[in-house]
């Protein structure tokens, strides 16, 4: 049975996810230029940064309907790129065993983005005791008020930097960085082979056909790869 837990704890769970307020501070800034620079007012950058709350799938929003994709594929894109927070939840209470708590998992768990995740399991690996769901509560909050604002601030100040070719060229190549970095945090051993499937699928396609079937055919490639059992096949 899951025991009270000490009123503090959500400050607790403020103080452990400091880095990562800080650092989803600037990214925030830079996807809402990004927006404002797409078209969108800054009520509906805040709004995209309040719903859906997740970096890499916002870039592609942006990309993708600023290419003139289909509000369809968008959306199905949208849910592939986030598929993987639906088992964050089930991670952690799997994590803290006998300290889980349930009652208001619906709540915290819409917090934990992929920083607050990485920042859960550097607690709970540290003692399980440091679970509690004020806790939870806590971590994910500084973050998440902390890319909405930054979101906010660059629609806002966005016209202020435009017309720097620094400040064009960081935005140009952030989307792509941002989504080499998940890439790159994904490979090992077991996923080589559904990394290099993916990226053979989509770009000839992106190359040849359009921006938009390259991702949704990578999509559907690396997703059909990942039925392989590739360290069987490669013995």
């Amino acid at each position: 049975m899951p025991q009270s837990f000490p009123l503090d704890s959500f400050r607790s769970g403020m103080r452990s996810s400091l880095a990562v307020t800080l650092g989803y501070f600037p990214v925030g800034i830079a996807f809402g230029i990004a927006a404002a620079r797409a078209g969108f007012s800054v009520f509906e950058a805040g709004f995209l940064s309040a719903i859906i709350y997740a970096g890499s799938s916002q870039f592609l929003v942006v990309a993708l309907l600023g290419s003139g994709a289909p509000l369809v594929v968008t959306a199905l894109s949208i849910l592939a790129t986030n598929l993987r927070h639906v088992l964050y939840a089930p991670a952690i209470l799997e994590k803290a065993r006998d300290r889980a708590a349930t009652r208001y998992a619906w709540g915290w768990s819409g917090g934990l983005s992929d920083g607050v995740f990485g920042a859960a399991i550097v607690a709970l690996n540290k003692s399980r005791e440091h679970f509690s769901e004020r806790f939870m509560f806590g971590l994910g909050l500084g973050p998440y008020l902390s890319w909405l604002f930054g979101t906010i601030a660059g629609a806002l100040f966005s016209g202020a930097v435009s017309g720097y070719p620094v400040v064009d060229a960081a935005l140009g190549f952030l989307m792509p960085a941002l989504f080499l970095a998940m890439l790159l945090a994904m490979v090992s051993r077991r996923t080589l082979g559904v990394v290099a499937v993916t990226i053979l699928a989509a770009i000839p396609l992106t190359l040849f056909v359009s921006t938009t079937v390259g991702i949704v055919g990578g999509m559907v490639a690396g997703a059909l790869s990942g039925l392989v059992d590739w360290r069987r096949l490669g013995k």
